[in-house]
């Protein structure tokens, strides 16, 4: 279905080609798994699929890309829109439409399709994705979450037979990523379409990968059956880290392979005793409280109410923060959790928000970013120079360089020449985190700063969160349980606008199947790979920052 032959791109003023004579087939009906760390060239490599790369990204691109006989180099990209269909990482970059239901009818418009079909399928697709109670929104009033489920419904709608789709559930939580992976197995089992997915979480799709494709960041790509890729892949999620460390052979790729493999096995607990694995859960925690729970709270909220029109994002919610701890916010999409970080930061319809004795409503921006950092959604928001070195040297307003120094350690080898809009989604994502964390702000504020990094970016971040938690608040919005396990002290959960948990990770997480990460429901006594083999991440040094 899809050939690339001796394929090779680069872009404008790079040096080295992000892709160098790549050569793959990708078979009719087979769900393909693309793997990398950040910035390695996978967004390239779906782009050449129906020739996005390089016609609307700039470059060149030697060799030949073929879908279902047709070469991208001799057909203009109109005429693979019946052929492919494509998701990018922002889906609100693609939207054109107002709303939901508009939305998934605009591609089926311009291919002509007859309006009987057209209303057959939006219907279909709505129940497919579970975008029925959304059909009559507007786009720009749902969740990431919400966005990026719409945005899939628009190329599933237009009935394609390849379907790519860069990190496609990076901003879903873990019940909206199984349902839309189920749908994604039910188009490649039920009626043959081929799928060819990007995507960083691993740990939530790589048991149902027929092929994994290899992008090593030096312009390689190799692709081979899953089990096989992960002996050497440069990424990998925890449950073949696992197997890896312990030499299991073949390597599992599920939770369910995982607890079978680890039945009977021992592994040193925290205390330096054995526990045999349980494959349970229950009663795993990181201590009975979180750090800083005994504390004077730096920030206090209380009756935080937020409404958007007629819909009441938040509810009344009272929460503290405290300096020392990493709280992870999470729930369900559309629960209020990005609705409660801008409350936080100033933004609110009713209640009172202190941090350090003042409200960030009340205050100018310049005082507001030295109290409270917040990186939204879309790190695009934060960022309007015209190359990474000048974003950096704003942010560090003429002193010492600390925000190419914390660029540099969470996203290494980043062009300072570079127009950030044209990095990839990781990428900006670490630039505008190191923008933010600069000033040293009483309380920073990440809402889904996990999208768009690979594992060893993701342990980086946690690194530098947990070092600033020792002077400061830190509040993050995510859907990564993996991430939650490895770096959270304490867990909020909303749902509907209300806060309906609060306590330790250990509590919190592994109460629920839906928010354990995978080692946990192995080994039923972990919560990281790290822990279970009694290991402790090394520091990496990185230029701290006093807060006054």
């Amino acid at each position: 279905m899809i050939r690339f032959d001796e394929v090779s791109v680069r872009y404008p003023g790079r040096d080295r080609d992000v892709l160098a004579g790549v050569d793959l087939t990708i078979p009719e009906g087979d769900m393909c798994l693309v793997v990398g760390g950040t910035g390695t060239g996978k967004s390239t490599l779906l782009g050449t699929i129906n020739g996005l790369v390089p016609r609307f990204t700039g470059g060149s691109l030697t060799g030949r890309v073929t879908v279902d006989g047709r070469s991208t180099g001799d057909h203009p990209l109109r005429e693979f829109a019946d052929v492919v269909g494509y998701v990018p990482q922002n889906p609100v970059r693609s939207f054109v439409a107002a709303t939901v239901e508009d939305e998934l009818a605009y591609g089926m418009e311009q291919l002509g399709v007859p309006p009987h079909v057209m209303r057959k399928r939006v219907e279909e697709t709505l129940d497919l994705l579970g975008l029925d109670p959304l059909r009559s929104r507007h786009l720009e009033t749902l969740s990431g979450g919400e966005q990026q489920r719409v945005a899939i419904g628009a190329a599933l709608a237009a009935g394609p037979r390849v379907l790519v789709l860069d990190e496609p559930t990076s901003a879903l939580d873990p019940l909206g990523a199984e349902e839309v992976l189920a749908s994604l197995l039910r188009l490649v089992h039920d009626l043959g379409v081929t799928v060819v997915v990007s995507e960083h979480r691993l740990e939530r799709i790589i048991e149902y990968a027929d092929s994994v494709v290899v992008v090593d960041g030096s312009g390689n790509a190799s692709m081979g059956a899953p089990a096989e890729m992960m002996e050497s892949s440069p990424v990998a999620p925890p449950v073949v880290e696992l197997g890896r460390a312990l030499n299991w052979h073949p390597l599992p790729l599920s939770v369910r392979d995982g607890r079978r493999m680890a039945a009977g096995i021992t592994l040193p607990t925290r205390d330096g005793s054995r526990a045999q694995f349980e494959g349970s859960g229950a009663g795993i925690g990181r201590g009975n409280g979180w750090g800083g729970a005994g504390s004077r709270p730096i920030v206090r909220a209380e009756g935080v109410t937020v409404r958007y029109g007629g819909k009441v994002a938040l509810d009344h919610v009272d929460v503290d923060l405290h300096r020392g701890s990493v709280t992870a916010l999470m729930g369900r999409n559309g629960s209020g959790k990005s609705s409660l970080l801008w409350a936080l930061g100033g933004r609110r319809d009713a209640g009172r928000v202190t941090i350090a004795g003042h409200d960030p409503g009340e205050l100018d921006p310049v005082p507001r970013r030295a109290l409270v950092g917040l990186v939204p959604q879309d790190p695009s928001d934060l960022l309007f120079a015209q190359t990474v070195a000048e974003e950096c040297r704003l942010a560090d307003g003429g002193t010492e360089a600390r925000c190419q120094q914390i660029l540099d350690i969470l996203s290494p080898g980043i062009d300072q020449e570079h127009d950030p809009l044209d990095l990839s989604e990781g990428q900006r994502l670490a630039l505008a985190i190191a923008i933010q964390v600069t000033d040293g702000p009483r309380v920073l504020l990440l809402d889904e700063p996990t999208r768009g990094l690979d594992y060893a970016s993701k342990e980086r971040l946690g690194r530098i969160l947990t070092d600033l938690s020792a002077h400061a608040a830190v509040m993050v919005a995510t859907h990564d349980v993996e991430f939650v396990a490895a770096v959270a002290d304490r867990v909020v959960i909303l749902a509907q606008g209300e806060i309906v948990a609060d306590g330790s990770t250990g509590e919190i997480v592994t109460s629920s199947a839906v928010f354990a990460p995978q080692i946990a429901k192995i080994t039923g006594a972990h919560l990281t790979v790290a822990d279970a083999l009694g290991g402790r991440r090394m520091e990496t040094p990185w230029p701290r920052m006093e807060t006054p």
